[in-house]
């Protein structure tokens, strides 16, 4: 005789006890307890529902930053190594190469705050209370040029900052213009009537710079430049100021080097920039702007290195350093003592 009932059976009575409605008849299972859901329910909408009671000021989420962000994300937000960029990157989008940070690409804030306050710092999360997370997201607005130095943010003003590219995103339309565009049979011969050569690795910024100068040698040749007028001899420090002005230069390391075998890095190395010359550091890919302020006649005394610590964006407009600046004026003049030790 056939099993073939008696497994039908089984199956028919197996699928109807897993069924809701004979959850309640066997004693399965309850509805979740309001504090049970609250305890889940940890995410960020973009409207702010979500948020945590708190507030944290720019100059607090510095220190924050420097202390729990900046091994990963850099002092100033602009990423160490392959660790993400979190500020600049505005007007990139539409670039082959586009720099996508909190600033430049993503729509809402809400992102950033559940993010951080869910997942960060990287390898201890949820160890930041809200006033923490509340700072740390005002410095990076601060860092992408978004608000002021005393900018607080908090859960009352938090839906009042619109991100710049809030409206850039649409519906997913790929089904209708991507997937049909791709599906198109291939070219495989005799694709381009002629092909060219655009740009050279060395415009690019991507060749180490042992090959730089070979691709340099079939551009156009230019003039030499003249020589940098030789740095004066640095008058006599406080080694006081010298010692703090190291500590000051904790926030300017992660870019910059100095002192013996110094070599450029993600800036300029410093040694012997007192006194000479701006963007004038030999083999460092300046940014169009501090060339020109060095060939305009800007050298590196106490008064323009001063102005430029305070705030660098707005003594070189559109260099490309991401700096928010050393507010405390003892703080750059320790950072000058500092770097006038270093006359080579």
């Amino acid at each position: 005789m056939s099993k073939f009932p008696e497994l039908l059976l089984g199956l028919t009575l197996a699928t109807a006890l897993t069924a809701p409605a004979f959850a309640e008849k066997i004693g399965l299972g309850r509805a979740a307890l309001p504090e049970e859901i609250a305890a889940w329910n940890h995410d960020v909408r973009p409207d702010g529902q979500g948020l945590p009671e708190g507030s944290g000021d720019v100059t607090t989420g510095e220190d924050l930053f420097s202390e729990r962000c900046a091994v990963c994300h850099g002092e100033f937000a602009e990423g160490v190594d392959n660790w993400p960029k979190l500020a600049g990157g505005q007007g990139t989008l539409a670039d082959t190469d586009p720099l996508k940070t909190v600033g430049s690409y993503w729509p809402y804030l809400s992102t950033t705050f559940d993010y951080v306050h869910r997942s960060m710092p990287y390898g201890n999360a949820q160890t930041l209370e809200p006033n923490d997370v509340y700072a740390i997201l005002a410095y990076i607005l601060y860092s992408n040029d978004l608000v002021d130095e005393d900018f607080v943010l908090s859960k009352e003003n938090f839906g009042e900052i619109k991100m710049p590219n809030a409206e850039g995103f649409f519906v997913d339309n790929r089904d209708t213009v991507e997937l049909a565009e791709f599906s198109k049979p291939a070219c495989m011969e005799n694709c381009k009537d002629k092909v060219e050569i655009t740009a050279y690795a060395s415009v690019l910024d991507v060749t180490p710079d042992e090959g730089a100068a070979k691709a340099e040698a079939v551009a156009e040749p230019v003039a030499a430049e003249p020589a940098a007028p030789a740095a004066p001899e640095p008058a006599a420090v406080d080694p006081a100021m010298i010692e703090a002005g190291a500590k000051v230069f904790k926030k300017c390391a992660a870019c910059h080097k100095v002192g013996d075998g110094a070599k450029n890095g993600a800036g300029p190395m410093l040694n012997g920039v007192v006194g000479h010359k701006a963007g004038s550091v030999e083999g460092f890919k300046y940014s169009p702007a501090m060339l020109a302020a060095g060939e305009a006649g800007l050298i590196w005394d106490e008064a323009s290195l001063d102005a430029y610590l305070a705030d660098p964006k707005a003594a070189v407009p559109k260099n490309k350093m991401s700096f928010a600046g050393l507010k405390k004026p003892e703080d750059r003049a320790a950072l000058i003592a500092y770097l006038s030790s270093f006359s080579q």
